[in-house]
């Protein structure tokens, strides 16, 4: 290598969990390791997530006596991804090799010490597919004590969830008014808060949770990790990359990488020119991911050459803006309203278009669908008295009273009849009437004759358990009636680079740039257009990160 100011094995462009994943592979093979962070805080977009992996026949599913195997997963991802000409991310061979590899990869890092588990019920979302799991395949970290990580807490990202709470145990929570179990958690939580106090413990969960272990187990490794850090370009030498261009006080600074680089550095999300190019119909203002997500590093892959693809798909997470929320925030997720018995959503003429239930994914996909034809960005959920008093609703309890801001800005609409509630939303009020008295009438038959909402245990999974005799369906019919409106929001782009099944970034005629490897949404996911399972984003960027350090050291062997 040559004019390097300095120089590593293996460096990294992201923080995000496929990052530590791969620098804990490298560093278990005596390799030395470099994280460059543009922003200042650690562990990217899967920080701020629910920190779910979807790993089909993983151990704890075996712990647990939860059936899976290669070929049920196979044949899951077969049915629900398929083989299509535009998703060269998601081939068959590529499904294969993470189905290989992803149970290897927790599998390792469980013997690095991290400390894993899952969720006992988190149906696949098309369970009712050949190979679908009902319980589900997720994998996530055990709560985190964040101040294991002295002053270095002050860099890891936080998460949307500040409960000492499990995943888990946080779902839970939103049955407080219909569930004695729910407030035996929640008395639970709450001790467990008082006790953390008393002990100088601070609870992390969710992605918080999983970046914090990882964080704490690759600083234990030795990995060098530098925030505001960026990545400004790839250094070419002879056709093959040989390491990064970033910068040191304020100075470029050139750092060799011996046995390649590693690109996760998120999508392009935070871009509303790519978004413009790509996704039309979308805003950077709907999305959830961290401020670093810009997609810079996609551009500078292409420029070396890099194929992209499936540019045009994104992790779709319908939201909502209260009043109130912070300049730039992400909102708040509605997917929970619009799948509780009690509601629907319309299209701004007031006709229903799809199920209310389902992946969220496929949900804001089928919003940015109509809205070609019929407006309907954003849509209206449309939800009676029932729903406001039984369920948690955008961060309040159930049954309290919602800020009077959320009524006087005209957020929350309310209307003493549906007719009423048309009018103030500009429908025609006997099309909205109708729609509703249509959906009333598939409650009282048991079954969704238009969209089937209900007819998989992730619908029910969605909805009210307790609510019966269906979970997912319940009538429109208890005055006062609210409506708010919902947009396409996201978690975060899918579409990238493509990859080979080592995680090497191809270029267009299927050749790989030597030395170049990517994960994460930066690459073109291998789930293609489709989100079976909740940690259908986090799993794959782990595991590819994996997959790459492990091909690179074969290399360097």
């Amino acid at each position: 290598m040559s004019n390097f100011d300095e120089t590593f094995d293996w460096v990294v462009a992201g923080s995000g969990g496929g990052s530590m994943c791969s620098g804990l592979a490298m560093r278990a093979a005596g390799k030395s390791v470099l994280i460059l962070e543009k922003t200042p805080l650690v562990g990217g977009t899967t920080a701020k997530s629910g920190g779910v992996m979807w790993v089909p026949n993983n151990r704890f599913m075996k712990r647990d006596g939860i059936p899976d195997s290669m070929e049920q997963a196979t044949a899951y991802l077969d049915s629900v991804v398929g083989d299509h000409n535009d998703t060269p991310g998601a081939t068959r061979e590529r499904r294969l090799a993470y189905l290989t590899n992803a149970p290897k990869m927790v599998d390792f890092l469980v013997d690095q010490g991290i400390r894993f588990t899952r969720i006992s019920h988190y149906p696949d979302y098309y369970n009712d597919r050949p190979g679908g799991s009902l319980h589900g395949r997720t994998v996530v970290a055990q709560l985190f004590n964040v101040n294991e990580l002295g002053a270095e807490r002050e860099r890891l990202r936080p998460n949307f969830l500040p409960l000492p709470a499990m995943l888990e145990e946080a779902m839970e929570l939103s049955y407080l008014k219909q569930s004695w179990k729910s407030k035996a958690i929640a008395l639970k939580v709450g001790l467990r808060g008082i006790l953390a106090k008393l002990t100088g413990k601070h609870w992390v969960t969710a992605g918080a949770a999983l970046q914090g272990r990882m964080f704490q187990a690759a600083l234990k490794a030795g990995i060098d990790i530098r925030t505001d850090s960026p990545v400004k370009e790839l250094i070419l030498e002879d056709g093959r990359i040989t390491g990064v261009l970033t910068e040191k006080n304020g100075k470029p600074w050139r750092i060799g990488a011996g046995l390649g680089v590693l690109v996760n550095a998120g999508g392009f999300a935070q871009n509303q020119r790519m978004r413009d190019t790509y996704i039309p119909g979308t805003k950077t203002e709907w999305t959830g991911v961290p401020e670093g997500d810009t997609g810079e590093m996609i551009e500078e892959m292409m420029r070396h050459g890099a194929a992209i693809a499936q540019m045009g798909e994104m992790v779709g997470n319908q939201r909502t803006t209260p009043p109130g929320y912070p300049p730039g925030s992400m909102g708040a997720g509605t997917q929970k309203i619009t799948a509780s018995p009690h509601a629907i959503m319309v299209d701004q003429t007031g006709v229903r278009y799809m199920t209310e239930a389902g992946s969220y994914m496929a949900f804001c996909k089928e919003m940015l669908e109509r809205d070609k034809t019929v407006p309907a960005n954003p849509s209206w959920a449309i939800f009676d008295a029932r729903t406001l008093k039984n369920y948690m609703f955008l961060g309040t309890m159930p049954g309290t009273k919602k800020p009077q801001a959320w009524y006087d800005s005209g957020f929350l609409r309310r209307a003493d009849t549906i007719e009423e509630l048309g009018k103030i939303l500009g429908m025609d009020p006997a099309v909205l009437k109708g729609t509703v008295d249509r959906f009333n009438g598939f409650v009282a038959n048991g079954k969704d004759e238009d969209f089937g909402r209900g007819n998989n245990e992730y619908d029910a999974w969605l909805g009210d358990k307790y609510h019966k005799p269906s979970a997912s369906l319940g009538t429109i019919e208890e005055g006062p009636f609210h409506a708010i409106p919902v947009y396409p929001g996201d978690v975060g782009t899918y579409g990238g680079v493509v990859t080979d099944v080592n995680a090497r970034v191809l270029r267009s005629d299927g050749h790989p740039i030597p030395g170049l490897y990517a994960t994460g949404v930066s690459t073109a996911s291998v789930m293609g257009g489709v989100y079976p399972g909740a940690g259908s984003s986090v799993g794959p960027s782990f595991t590819w990160g994996y997959v790459a350090a492990n091909h690179a050291l074969s290399r360097s062997a």
